[in-house]
């Protein structure tokens, strides 16, 4: 009887232990591309703000970091396999793609998504990349956190030494593929800051815009595919990451440009990959249907000379060895922005500065600022500055100014030739 209960336990916990791969396993639960296309047309005349079955989510705007929806966006969760973002990141930053990985006992062991590599394989780093981005690998990614970190712990810390970097403060990571552990989290908001930094790497970038591609294992070759299920389905999408854990449901971050609107879509815990994806399509959809991006770089340069026309003629340098100054904008990053479509009417451009110097005035005195605001909330302020120096006037200046002022000097203290004597009588 003892005996059956022990071997009854075992079969639970084996039983148990396979259902947990099974759902940390992001390939299973395929969405049919029928299903998705009719999301799709349902989504297509979406105008107002959808109302989502996923516990967070949030679209940022890549250019302005601006938050065009949220939910729960600054709430931390768990991410599952989205964390293989900055595990692809740090691989790429650290170590040569050309190299060839030995994958070890421990890695080819690793539950969940697989890319089904076994011990004593021989495989490249630009590979394992592909298997880790593609096929959501676990395996591959403790295979490359062992290749440049050393192990799983070590590769930790130069994620969150990069997370530290990128001012990610509510993000921590435990492991490299983001199995479910008490202190790996992030939020919606810092998932997008970190996806929109990693998509600036050009090898990132190519990776997880790619649809199926072919990697050699021991030398055969193998071909593996996308698990993002927007990826050529929907208008736009060029990456990024799927996941699923049963701590963080299903979870997708979706980059997609359409025209000059650049943003990420990221969506955590939804119960199923379906909610995942028509949640998705819906909030990119969303986004493009009513929001547009603006040049917001000409209106300010257009506003700022048209002030400068009627003021920049005004400014006085007292004391100052000339009257007047040239004056520029200070450097600024936000060129472009987004806003609902038809209310540019809302963009408004305030001009204000300082039009008395003393000098000396340096160059590259800040005199001012410009404010823009849009729908009354300040979006940037850009430092007015000096574009040249002005020197502070001394005696021979005084002097200088005296003879222009009075007309030209010809030889005498008056005017008229000087006779010999000091008066003119």
């Amino acid at each position: 009887m003892f005996k059956r209960i022990i071997s009854l336990g075992l079969i639970i916990i084996i039983l148990f232990s396979f259902y947990t791969v099974i759902l940390a396993d992001d390939t299973i639960e395929n969405v049919d591309e029928k299903d998705i296309n009719t999301v799709i047309e349902t989504a297509a005349e979406v105008s107002k703000t959808p109302k989502i079955d996923s516990r967070y989510a949030v679209v940022i705007d890549r250019q302005s970091k601006t938050i065009l929806y949220g939910k729960n966006e600054t709430s931390k969760t768990k991410m599952a396999s989205t964390t293989k973002i900055m595990t692809s990141l740090i691989v790429i930053e650290n170590t040569n793609l050309n190299n060839t990985v030995e994958i070890s006992k421990k890695a080819a062991a690793t539950g969940g998504s697989r890319l089904k590599i076994s011990a004593g394989d021989k495989i490249t780093v630009k590979d394992l990349l592909y298997g880790l981005m593609l096929r959501s690998g676990n395996d591959a990614a403790v295979a490359l956190a062992e290749y440049v970190g050393g192990s799983v712990a070590e590769f930790a810390k130069l994620m969150n030494a990069k997370a530290e970097e990128l001012g990610l403060t509510n993000t921590h990571f435990e492991t490299p593929h983001g199995l479910d552990s008490a202190e790996h989290y992030t939020t919606p908001y810092e998932l997008a800051i970190l996806t929109d930094y990693a998509l600036k790497n050009n090898v990132f970038a190519n990776i997880v815009k790619t649809k199926s591609c072919n990697i050699t294992i021991n030398g055969v070759t193998r071909t593996i595919s996308n698990t993002n299920e927007l990826l050529g389905n929907l208008d736009g999408v060029y990456g990024v990451k799927t996941g699923f854990t049963n701590g963080a449901g299903r979870c997708l971050v979706t980059a997609t440009k359409r025209g000059d609107l650049d943003v990420i879509c990221v969506v955590l815990g939804a119960d199923t990959k379906t909610i995942r994806t028509k949640d998705s399509i819906e909030l990119i959809q969303y986004v493009f249907n009513n929001y547009e991006e603006i040049n917001l770089a000409e209106q300010i340069e257009d506003e700022f000379n048209s002030w400068k026309d009627i003021n920049a003629g005004r400014i006085n340098i007292e004391k100052g060895e000339k009257n007047g100054i040239h004056i520029k904008l200070g450097e600024y990053n936000l060129k472009n922005y987004p806003i609902k479509k038809n209310t540019q009417d809302q963009i408004l451009i305030n001009i204000d500065a300082t039009l008395n110097l003393k000098a000396p005035v340096e160059q590259n005195k800040n005199i001012g600022k410009v404010t823009v605001l849009y729908n009354n909330h300040i979006i940037l302020e850009i430092e007015i500055l000096t574009d040249e120096s002005i020197e502070k006037k001394n005696i021979k200046s005084y002097i200088l100014e005296i003879f222009k002022n009075y007309g030209k000097w010809d030889g005498s203290l008056f005017h008229g030739k000087w006779d010999g004597s000091l008066f003119h009588n």
